[in-house]
Protein backbone atom coordinates (compact mmCIF):
# COMPACT_ATOMS: atom_id res chain seq x y z
CA UNK A 1 0.00 0.00 0.00
CA UNK A 2 1.13 3.26 -0.89
CA UNK A 3 2.30 5.83 1.96
CA UNK A 4 -0.15 8.37 0.54
CA UNK A 5 -3.66 5.78 0.07
CA UNK A 6 -3.25 4.89 3.71
CA UNK A 7 -7.00 5.29 5.63
CA UNK A 8 -6.85 8.41 7.07
CA UNK A 9 -7.36 8.70 11.03
CA UNK A 10 -8.61 11.46 12.43
CA UNK A 11 -6.26 11.43 15.00
CA UNK A 12 -2.93 13.43 14.60
CA UNK A 13 0.18 11.94 16.55
CA UNK A 14 3.43 13.99 17.46
CA UNK A 15 6.71 11.75 17.68
CA UNK A 16 10.19 13.07 19.60
CA UNK A 17 13.08 11.78 19.51
CA UNK A 18 16.13 13.38 21.18
CA UNK A 19 19.37 12.22 23.41
CA UNK A 20 22.39 14.02 24.89
CA UNK A 21 20.68 17.25 26.82
CA UNK A 22 17.47 15.55 25.33
CA UNK A 23 16.32 15.37 29.60
CA UNK A 24 15.60 19.14 29.67
CA UNK A 25 14.84 20.02 26.29
CA UNK A 26 12.08 17.49 26.67
CA UNK A 27 11.08 19.33 30.03
CA UNK A 28 10.60 22.52 27.90
CA UNK A 29 8.88 21.50 25.28
CA UNK A 30 6.05 19.22 27.03
CA UNK A 31 5.53 21.47 29.96
CA UNK A 32 4.67 24.04 27.52
CA UNK A 33 1.94 21.71 25.71
CA UNK A 34 -1.64 22.09 27.04
CA UNK A 35 -3.77 18.73 28.44
CA UNK A 36 -5.72 18.15 25.08
CA UNK A 37 -2.67 18.13 22.48
CA UNK A 38 -2.79 15.03 20.40
CA UNK A 39 -0.81 12.40 21.57
CA UNK A 40 2.78 11.91 21.90
CA UNK A 41 5.54 9.34 21.40
CA UNK A 42 9.11 9.72 22.42
CA UNK A 43 12.35 7.91 22.64
CA UNK A 44 15.36 9.31 24.50
CA UNK A 45 18.36 8.01 25.06
CA UNK A 46 18.31 6.46 28.28
CA UNK A 47 19.48 3.14 29.96
CA UNK A 48 16.42 1.32 31.49
CA UNK A 49 15.18 2.15 34.92
CA UNK A 50 15.45 5.63 34.29
CA UNK A 51 13.08 6.01 31.52
CA UNK A 52 10.15 5.03 34.22
CA UNK A 53 11.73 7.87 36.59
CA UNK A 54 12.34 10.63 34.36
CA UNK A 55 8.45 10.08 32.98
CA UNK A 56 7.22 10.26 36.46
CA UNK A 57 9.24 13.62 36.96
CA UNK A 58 7.44 15.08 33.67
CA UNK A 59 4.54 14.08 34.79
CA UNK A 60 4.49 16.13 37.65
CA UNK A 61 5.57 19.14 35.72
CA UNK A 62 3.27 19.13 32.92
CA UNK A 63 -0.54 19.35 31.73
CA UNK A 64 -0.17 15.98 30.02
CA UNK A 65 0.01 12.93 31.23
CA UNK A 66 3.22 11.71 30.77
CA UNK A 67 4.20 8.10 31.45
CA UNK A 68 6.78 4.74 30.41
CA UNK A 69 5.01 3.07 27.99
CA UNK A 70 3.60 -0.58 28.24
CA UNK A 71 2.96 -2.87 25.10
CA UNK A 72 -0.58 -2.00 23.94
CA UNK A 73 -1.20 1.32 25.72
CA UNK A 74 -3.34 3.57 23.47
CA UNK A 75 -1.75 6.34 21.61
CA UNK A 76 -4.54 9.23 22.64
CA UNK A 77 -4.64 13.14 23.47
CA UNK A 78 -3.15 14.70 26.91
CA UNK A 79 -0.85 11.14 26.74
CA UNK A 80 2.58 11.34 25.96
CA UNK A 81 4.02 7.79 26.22
CA UNK A 82 8.29 7.55 26.93
CA UNK A 83 10.03 4.42 25.08
CA UNK A 84 11.47 2.44 27.93
CA UNK A 85 15.19 1.99 28.43
CA UNK A 86 16.75 -0.94 26.51
CA UNK A 87 13.38 -1.78 24.63
CA UNK A 88 11.90 -0.16 21.04
CA UNK A 89 8.96 1.62 20.78
CA UNK A 90 6.59 1.27 17.68
CA UNK A 91 3.72 2.97 16.65
CA UNK A 92 0.85 0.49 15.52
CA UNK A 93 -2.67 1.09 14.38
CA UNK A 94 -5.57 -0.66 16.09
CA UNK A 95 -8.86 0.46 14.48
CA UNK A 96 -8.97 4.12 13.78
CA UNK A 97 -6.91 4.74 16.51
CA UNK A 98 -2.69 4.56 17.34
CA UNK A 99 -1.25 2.19 20.12
CA UNK A 100 2.54 1.30 20.54
CA UNK A 101 4.48 -1.93 20.60
CA UNK A 102 7.13 -1.74 22.89
CA UNK A 103 9.44 -4.94 21.86
CA UNK A 104 13.01 -6.03 22.08
CA UNK A 105 15.28 -6.53 19.51
CA UNK A 106 18.66 -5.58 18.23
CA UNK A 107 20.23 -2.23 18.32
CA UNK A 108 18.82 0.01 15.31
CA UNK A 109 21.16 2.80 14.71
CA UNK A 110 23.27 2.20 17.38
CA UNK A 111 20.40 2.36 20.02
CA UNK A 112 17.60 0.15 21.88
CA UNK A 113 15.47 2.64 22.12
CA UNK A 114 15.80 4.09 18.70
CA UNK A 115 14.49 7.20 17.38
CA UNK A 116 14.70 5.78 13.59
CA UNK A 117 12.90 2.85 14.78
CA UNK A 118 9.91 5.08 16.17
CA UNK A 119 10.22 7.56 13.08
CA UNK A 120 10.21 4.37 10.57
CA UNK A 121 6.56 3.64 11.95
CA UNK A 122 5.11 6.56 12.28
CA UNK A 123 5.90 6.83 8.73
CA UNK A 124 4.49 3.59 7.63
CA UNK A 125 1.33 4.09 10.69
CA UNK A 126 0.61 7.67 10.40
CA UNK A 127 2.23 8.95 7.44
CA UNK A 128 0.77 12.96 6.78
CA UNK A 129 -1.45 12.67 10.09
CA UNK A 130 2.25 12.81 12.47
CA UNK A 131 4.43 15.14 13.06
CA UNK A 132 7.83 14.35 14.02
CA UNK A 133 10.40 16.28 15.87
CA UNK A 134 14.40 15.58 16.44
CA UNK A 135 16.38 17.50 18.85
CA UNK A 136 19.53 17.78 20.48
CA UNK A 137 21.23 14.76 20.72
CA UNK A 138 24.88 12.83 19.37
CA UNK A 139 25.00 10.96 16.65
CA UNK A 140 22.35 10.23 13.67
CA UNK A 141 19.88 8.56 14.88
CA UNK A 142 16.63 9.39 14.28
CA UNK A 143 17.92 11.53 10.94
CA UNK A 144 16.42 8.75 8.46
CA UNK A 145 13.50 8.27 10.07
CA UNK A 146 12.73 11.67 9.76
CA UNK A 147 13.31 11.90 6.19
CA UNK A 148 10.87 8.91 6.22
CA UNK A 149 8.10 10.92 7.66
CA UNK A 150 8.69 13.69 5.99
CA UNK A 151 8.48 11.90 2.45
CA UNK A 152 4.90 9.65 3.97
CA UNK A 153 3.78 13.85 4.37
CA UNK A 154 4.04 14.52 8.23
CA UNK A 155 5.67 17.56 8.90
CA UNK A 156 8.84 17.77 10.25
CA UNK A 157 10.98 20.15 13.00
CA UNK A 158 14.67 19.95 13.65
CA UNK A 159 16.00 21.91 17.12
CA UNK A 160 18.27 24.63 15.71
CA UNK A 161 21.83 24.38 16.80
CA UNK A 162 21.53 27.67 18.76
CA UNK A 163 19.61 25.84 21.49
CA UNK A 164 21.34 22.28 21.33
CA UNK A 165 23.63 20.72 23.71
CA UNK A 166 24.68 18.63 20.67
CA UNK A 167 23.74 19.41 17.11
CA UNK A 168 24.23 15.88 15.90
CA UNK A 169 21.04 14.43 15.32
CA UNK A 170 19.36 18.02 13.83
CA UNK A 171 22.45 18.14 11.57
CA UNK A 172 22.09 15.12 10.29
CA UNK A 173 18.27 15.14 9.98
CA UNK A 174 18.41 18.51 8.03
CA UNK A 175 21.32 17.19 5.78
CA UNK A 176 19.26 14.61 4.55
CA UNK A 177 16.45 17.13 3.78
CA UNK A 178 13.95 15.71 5.79
CA UNK A 179 13.01 18.77 8.00
CA UNK A 180 10.44 21.25 7.02
CA UNK A 181 11.19 23.77 9.94
CA UNK A 182 14.59 24.62 11.80
CA UNK A 183 13.86 26.20 15.34
CA UNK A 184 15.27 27.21 18.54
CA UNK A 185 14.09 24.77 21.08
CA UNK A 186 11.60 27.87 22.68
CA UNK A 187 9.72 28.17 19.38
CA UNK A 188 9.24 24.30 19.40
CA UNK A 189 6.33 23.72 21.29
CA UNK A 190 4.01 27.02 19.23
CA UNK A 191 5.36 25.17 15.82
CA UNK A 192 3.64 21.55 17.21
CA UNK A 193 0.37 23.19 17.89
CA UNK A 194 0.36 24.96 14.44
CA UNK A 195 1.51 21.89 12.85
CA UNK A 196 -2.01 19.54 14.53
Amino acid sequence: MKLDRLPRSGERIIAIGTSTGGTQALETVLTRLPANCPGIVIVQHMPERFTAMFAARLDSLCALEVREARNGDMVQPGRALVAPGGRHMLLARSGSHYSVQVVDGPLVSRHRPSVDALFNSCAKVAGRNAVGVIMTGMGDDGARGLKEMHDAGAHTIAEDESTCVVFGMPREAIKLGGVDQVLPLERIPDAILKAV
